[in-house]
């Protein structure tokens, strides 16, 4: 499996670290030898069609800024969409920064990608929170696969669990926590009876928050995630512009002790059902619900038709988390191509 890995931030380094402590594993269990023909940066490209030398290109990243910079297999100034075009490979991984206001430039790349008939796996919620049903229908018609498990989630299988553990059953709604940050600071409010400037502070010294929190603590990164949930598990054809959102800049103490004394927590929760209504919100959460989690634990709960309630809960964030789901992309790619080869 050839694959071009276009970001190569905490993600991106990941991936190719996990690649290589996995190796043999992969090859002896599942039969898969991934190949990593190109990697880009914003500096430029290291590529090499016989597969990169994945320490190699970690040590140059390390030591020089970007894989640009390596003497033999080094390409600077290009652009990944060029990249994407014109390298041979299976798999495009998409691997860059999330921009919500137009999902550039990942959006490009996943659209090239599906265009020349290579699968994607992505971990950039941009693109699929603006355009993940035009992104869907793209894929279908290139009879290629757009996969985006690292999206939600990080190494916890929600897309998965409802896909495939509850695909005998019908989902009706769901509903959870989707974001980390969030819930630390809700967290912290509640157990440590501090403000939420306070617990903003911590938050972002633990390296949960960003220097610019908006994206979490203004419930986008929620609403992102819960509009791939609502697409993926639902079926809905839905937008970020669909989801109501409401975050927790003005959750205070006051709120989360009146919410103790009710026998519940604070949480932002994430929901949707069949029909749509696609929110993010504070709501309060009885602590003896299984959504009532604490940390930067995620947790989902999902409403079938016939299994009644049932909550999947783990990490939602981290460099290697997300890896891990890339690989769990992969080797479902890697399954697809061999039963097409076997039925061709």
């Amino acid at each position: 499996m050839r694959i071009i890995l276009v970001g190569f931030g905490v993600v991106g380094q990941s991936l190719v670290k996990l690649l290589l402590m996995r190796g043999k594993e992969l090859a002896e269990d599942f039969k898969i030898h991934p190949k990593i023909v190109a990697v880009v940066d914003s500096g430029g490209a290291s590529l090499n069609l016989k597969g990169l030398n994945l320490g190699r290109v970690l040590a140059v990243k390390k030591e020089k800024g970007s894989v640009a910079m390596d003497e033999e297999c080094g390409v600077k100034t290009v652009k990944a969409s060029k990249i994407i075009e014109e390298v041979e490979a299976e798999v495009v991984v998409e691997a860059t920064p999330t921009n919500i206001v137009d999902g550039e430039p990942a959006l490009t790349h996943i659209k090239t990608a599906l265009k020349t008939g290579k699968h994607v796996v992505t971990t950039n919620k941009g693109p699929l929170a603006l355009a993940m049903p035009a992104l869907m229908e793209l894929a279908e018609y290139n009879n290629v696969l757009l996969r985006f498990s690292g999206c939600v989630g990080g190494g916890t299988p929600i897309l998965d669990f409802a896909k495939k553990c509850l695909q005998g059953d019908k989902i009706l709604s769901f509903r959870g926590i989707l974001n980390g940050t969030t819930n630390y600071i809700l967290t912290k409010m509640t157990y440590e009876n501090i403000s939420f400037e306070d617990a903003l502070a911590e938050a972002q010294k633990a390296g949960y928050a960003e220097t610019d929190p908006s994206m979490d603590v203004d419930g986008y990164d929620s609403a992102c995630k819960l509009v791939i949930l609502a697409n993926w598990i639902l079926g809905l054809k839905t937008v970020l512009k669909d989801v109501k959102i409401e975050g927790i800049r003005k959750i205070t103490l006051k709120d989360v002790r009146d919410a103790l004394d009710k026998g519940c927590e604070v949480k932002l929760i994430a929901s949707a059902e069949e029909g749509g209504n696609l929110k993010v919100s504070p709501q309060l959460i009885p602590r003896s619900h299984p959504l009532c989690v604490g940390g930067v634990l995620n947790a989902v709960t999902f409403v079938s038709k016939y299994a009644g309630e049932e909550t999947v809960i783990g990490r939602g964030a981290g460099g290697i988390e997300t890896a891990s789901a890339i690989l769990r992309d992969l080797l479902a790619i890697k399954q697809d191509i061999s039963l097409r080869s076997t039925y061709s």
